[in-house]
């Protein structure tokens, strides 16, 4: 056993029961855990897992960031791993004020805002990229679609137009075998008007199969569509078959690339964006690197009149008490614990728990129980007020901080902020999740240098030099900002220059598949 210190545990509040390591960790080893007393580690313990500080009996509760992160499953001695073999979920009275700590963030005025290059559309909305879309009303139509897009994409036509992005494909496994008034079917209409009003996209042509439950007519009745943006709306059945209608959908496509084409970006303000954030793959430094420096972005977009969007329902479990004390209203406050409570009974007829997360990879990554996650899960939100909630693929119209009910699978989340009006999106991952979502534009953010290194062509922005003590939170915060503006000004994303984006599009399911 070393007589000194080989490391230095990070402990983020001196009333914290764990503390995490910064590298593998051998049995015997001594560590500093930030007090002057030496922590004499019991077991092997991987990078990024915890370390008890002191014994905990078992039955009492385990803190990290000073909140319940889990309760302690047996007696566990100081020094020892803490993980799924000595920590436990179990539920736990949290206590709901409403309003009572909202923060006041100044908002600058327009003209002293920071600014981009986007597209201000003719119904005063704005874009950051400009793409032409194929979106299905039904799986039965997604080859079609795809073979659409591929046509137009390796035909040389685009070439033409500088200005046009290119061509999405947006299908989806559902649109039939559903009741066509319940509330999957609502869900997916919702998500659906969303993409076809996004500013992203300068035109679209809606394909259908023709017998499907999630009708074009049904689905088109209540968009209020652009003047600039033409949609042709079609099925297979009446077209004539596949082939024909994939020969219809490249040639209304190529009629309409001149009219997308017109378009050109101009200097738009920063209250303009709506960031839209997302973490995947998540793991111990999650909460401690990357989800707090894009909170500090967030707060940086807020104080520009910009909105932010978190979304996860399941992942921020746990912490909805800290929400609700800095929600504008009592109001605000209720719609979110209404959406706690939604999830709870839909967890249950399903025979689950809000403890199905975390999955196996953020477990390997050190966290152990949907409470933990959950409080560096939040972190993205910043600091500022609550501004609103919002359900699955409702269009944000409250600038600040806004959240979206989305469950946790990472490519639904997106989908629904993206249908929301997230122009921008960051996605935080440490385990390394592989992610795009076109049209939007996604930046992807490392929690630890060793991801960033090992995955650089993925990630965009290495958080995890925060865990080596070469930058801040702040430091960090502000270099998102700074790319989420030149990315909404059309700098290309890792995961755009790769390719992701249209088998992201996963609109949620809801309902009895019939």
């Amino acid at each position: 056993m070393s007589s000194t210190a080989i490391a230095r545990l990070i402990r983020l509040r001196p009333d914290d029961d764990v503390a995490i390591t910064p590298s593998d960790v051998s049995a015997g080893s001594e560590v500093d855990d930030g007090s002057g007393a030496p922590v004499v580690v019991r077991d092997d313990v991987p990078r990024g897992h915890k370390v008890a500080l002191r014994p905990i009996a078992s039955g009492a509760r385990v803190h990290r960031y000073g909140q319940v992160i889990g309760f302690a499953g047996r007696d566990i001695a100081a020094g020892e791993h803490v993980h799924v073999h000595n920590l436990e979920y179990r539920e736990f009275d949290r206590a709901y004020e409403y309003a009572v700590e909202v923060p006041v963030t100044p908002v600058l005025p327009e003209a002293e805002q920071d600014t981009f290059q986007g597209y201000l559309r003719s119904d005063g909305t704005v874009g950051t990229r400009n793409y032409l879309g194929v979106l299905t009303t039904v799986n039965c139509s997604a080859t079609a679609a795809k073979q659409i897009a591929a046509r137009m994409r390796f035909s040389g036509v685009l070439d033409d137009y500088e200005n046009v992005d290119g061509v999405v494909a947006l299908t989806h496994g559902t649109g039939c075998g559903m009741a066509p008034d319940g509330e999957g079917a609502e869900v997916l209409r919702r998500v659906m008007r969303g993409y076809l009003t996004h500013p992203n996209f300068a035109g679209f042509v809606v394909l259908g199969l023709g017998c499907e439950d999630n009708q074009i007519k049904r689905l088109t009745a209540d968009v209020r569509m652009r003047e600039d943006v033409p949609v042709y709306s079609a099925t297979i059945q009446e077209i004539g078959g596949t082939k024909k209608t994939v020969a219809e959908g490249v040639a209304r496509l190529t009629e309409m690339l001149p009219i997308a084409d017109r378009a050109r970006r101009t200097t738009l303000p920063a209250s303009r964006l709506l960031l839209g954030t997302n973490c995947g793959g998540s793991d111990s430094y999650s909460g401690l690197t990357a989800n707090p420096a894009l909170g500090n972005a967030v707060d940086r977009l807020v104080r520009q009149g910009g909105t932010g969007v978190v979304g996860e329902t399941p992942e921020i479990y746990g912490t909805e008490h800290m929400l609700v004390r800095r929600a504008v209203s009592e109001a605000v406050g209720r719609k979110l614990i209404e959406r706690i409570d939604w999830w709870r009974d839909y967890t249950a007829k399903n025979g689950g728990s809000m403890d199905n997360n975390p999955s196996p990879g953020n477990k390997a990554g050190g966290l152990t129980t949907i409470l933990e996650k959950s409080l560096g899960a939040v972190a993205k939100g910043g600091t500022t007020a609550l501004a609103d909630v919002v359900e699955y693929g409702e269009k944000v119209d409250t600038k600040g901080f806004v959240f979206m009910d989305t469950p946790g699978y990472d490519p639904v989340s997106v989908t629904g902020i993206v249908a929301g009006g997230a122009n921008v999106v960051c996605f935080t991952t440490g385990r390394g999740s592989a992610f795009g979502c076109a049209p939007v534009p996604s930046l992807k953010l490392a929690t630890n240098t060793e991801l960033y290194d090992h995955m650089t062509d993925d990630m965009d922005i290495n958080a995890g030099r925060i865990a080596d003590g070469s930058a801040t939170v702040e430091q960090v915060g502000e270099e998102i900002y700074r790319k989420v503006l030149a990315v909404a000004s059309g700098e290309r994303t890792k995961s755009e220059e790769i390719g992701y984006g249209e088998e992201e599009f996963v609109p949620w399911h809801i309902g009895t598949v019939m």
